[in-house]
């Protein structure tokens, strides 16, 4: 299962998360009760949730009213919660509620240059921020969410000034920037506040992963979370559910040009690259600087790897310089490797054949070509005809439902 988290639209607020999570199925009446029940250490507090229409789109909005006691530094907050109970909330739950809570508290402390022990929430009302965090961190663990893969797209920011305890200020606050750190964020689209420090600070805490624009993925439920203010479009946030048809992973792109190296030295760096670590290698000719014939080394490899192989790739070549392309994206198809016999000539040769799957569908075969060439070697008969032989065989198997016999391997 896969999780989008999709603060494009309006951005994200602590309600606005709650809304779309709720949407999805968690209990409103035990959300509520979690969320009053930690929140009245705090202050007095209020939550209403209901269905609401944002321009035109069915959402759930939770309305929450409260006013502080007094302000709190991040420790005494911290205290006070380890000394609440309630028969709902594990200690993951509290400890993902925590994890939040140190978000906020290291971004107010890098923008006040005080220590974690000296922040106050100022900004941030700590009673509002209790049951925002609280009633997000109850409903994520009750969908089962924090055991997923979660994904994050770009944050709307929003625009403009807003008053605050430092004067006037531009949008985004301080602290939504400060956390919002190497995070893929965009201005407007209107002169309001649309991601807040709790909002992005949650957003932080769950997301595993932010990319651009949605992955493969087969939705299955989505849930839609309605903010405060009537814009001139949905103000929601929404949260898909699915399944993903391929795995995913990152790997780094290594290049460089070579216009002075043998075909021979090529060669052995195409092998030695793979032993240091190499995913795949490709050589390709093109034109390099002054017009001269060459070839292009493009190598994938895994983040943790490029360094190693980086290396090898100067001392086998020479180069002195090699590209990196980091972090880029690769879906993968599921692939299974199962054990045939191929019958030749009355002698049963034992061949592996590679089996690639999106979901339930296959969407290749091939035949392990160092058993098809061993075949090829001791029959006489061709490699493309062992392979072809293969393949036929394979298919007839399909056919009598070998593949769900072979689903252990």
């Amino acid at each position: 299962m896969v999780v989008i988290i999709d603060p494009q639209n309006a951005g994200i607020a602590g309600n606005m998360v709650l809304g779309a999570l709720l949407d999805l199925g968690v209990d409103i009446k035990d959300a509520q009760d979690v969320m009053e029940h930690y929140a009245s250490y705090f202050g007095d507090i209020s939550v209403k949730t209901n269905k609401v229409q944002k321009s035109g789109m069915d959402s759930t909005y939770v309305n929450i009213k409260c006013h502080d006691d007094n302000p709190i530094t991040y420790k005494a907050l911290l205290n006070r919660l380890n000394d609440i109970e309630h028969k709902l909330v594990t200690p993951n739950i509290l400890n993902f509620a925590k994890k939040v809570f140190k978000v906020l508290a290291e971004a107010e402390g890098k923008i006040h240059g005080k220590n974690l022990d000296e922040v106050h929430f100022h900004e941030v009302g700590a009673a509002d921020a209790v049951a925002d965090i609280m009633g997000v961190a109850y409903c994520f663990f009750k969908l089962k969410l924090n055991s997923q893969r979660i994904y994050g797209m770009p944050v709307a920011l929003g625009g403009g000034r807003k008053e605050s305890s430092h004067g006037s200020m531009s949008i985004p606050a301080p602290a939504t920037l400060e956390i919002l750190k190497n995070v893929p964020v965009f201005g407007g689209p209107v002169e309001n506040e649309l991601t807040t420090p709790t909002g992005a600070a949650i957003l932080i805490s769950m997301v595993d992963e932010f990319y651009d624009f949605y992955p493969v993925i087969i939705n299955r439920k989505i849930g839609y979370g309605a903010g405060k203010l009537e814009l001139p479009f949905p103000n929601t946030l929404r949260i898909l559910v699915g399944e993903s048809p391929t795995e995913n992973d990152k790997v780094s792109i290594l290049e460089t040009n070579l216009d002075n190296v043998t075909g021979e030295v090529l060669g052995h760096s195409f092998d030695r690259l793979l032993a240091a670590g190499a995913l795949d290698v490709t050589i390709l000719p093109t034109i390099t600087k002054k017009n001269r014939p060459g070839h292009l080394l493009r190598v994938i490899t895994k983040p943790e790897d490029s360094g190693v192989v980086s290396e090898a790739i100067i001392r086998e070549t020479g180069t002195l310089g090699v590209r990196m392309l980091s972090y880029v994206h690769r879906n993968i198809a599921e692939r299974k490797i199962i054990p045939m016999k191929l019958c030749i000539g009355g002698i049963n040769f034992d061949i592996r054949i590679k089996v690639g799957l999106i979901g339930e569908e296959i969407i290749n075969i091939a035949p392990e070509y160092e058993d098809a060439k061993e075949i090829a070697k001791k029959t006489g008969i061709s490699l493309k005809n062992v392979m072809k032989m293969a393949n036929e065989e394979f298919r007839i198997l399909l056919d009598k439902n070998y593949l769900d016999i072979a689903n252990d391997y």
